[in-house]
């Protein structure tokens, strides 16, 4: 498809492409946490998050724990530890220079998804951060998220990819190891050494 393609594309002109939502897909969205969102959040142990930086670059971090490990602390507000991780602070250098995000949550099994919209912004607090240790283990930071908009979405992408499906998992020997593959990206560490490194990493250095 020509670069170009999309120059001419409006807001309107897509509208007129796609026609509108029906009054079921526009009333599902919400401006809080209702029960069933607050069920979900509480059963989600993974979810995807979206951030974009102030020159307009955008980045989407997993984040994943033992299920309820974002907060709900009212029908408005969230809170996400940031755990240990490779430093890069992409997430946390775009929430700083432009707070709005999004989150989509998955419970394994469960084919539907939930998806919030809202504005973060970095606490340190030390009293708050202490309520979120794991193994002795305190976050350096968490995500304070006010909740602008929550909605559930449809089972369709994950029935067509069958992510949960068991026969659709994929042999770990179809690609070669993390270490491997970073070595050859990088040529900065022996494949084996980078494989015993992330290994290490793995057992102890998860908070």
């Amino acid at each position: 498809m020509d670069g170009d393609a999309t120059a001419g594309m409006t807001g309107d002109t897509l509208r007129a492409l796609y026609g509108a939502p029906s009054a079921l897909v526009q009333r599902k969205s919400l401006d809080r946490l209702d029960e069933h969102c607050r069920a979900f959040i509480a059963l989600s142990p993974f979810l995807v998050l979206g951030t974009a930086g102030a020159d307009h670059t955008a980045d989407c971090s997993p984040r994943g724990d033992a299920p309820g490990f974002v907060k709900v602390l009212d029908d408005k507000t969230l809170l996400l530890p940031d755990r240990a991780g490779n430093r890069r602070i992409d997430t946390l250098r775009n929430v700083a220079e432009t707070p709005e995000v999004a989150l989509i949550f998955f419970i394994p099994g469960v084919n539907e998804t939930l998806r919030v919209n809202g504005r973060a912004s970095i606490t340190t607090d030390a009293a708050v951060l202490a309520g979120l240790a794991v193994q002795e283990k305190t976050p350096q930071s968490a995500l304070h998220i006010a909740v602008r908009e929550a909605f559930l979405h449809c089972a369709k992408a994950l029935i067509r990819s069958h992510l949960w499906d068991k026969d659709a998992q994929v042999e770990r020997s179809a690609l070669p190891t993390l270490g491997k593959m970073i070595a050859d990206q990088t040529r900065l560490i022996d494949a084996g050494e980078a494989d015993k490194v992330i290994e290490e990493s793995y057992k102890t250095r998860l908070y």
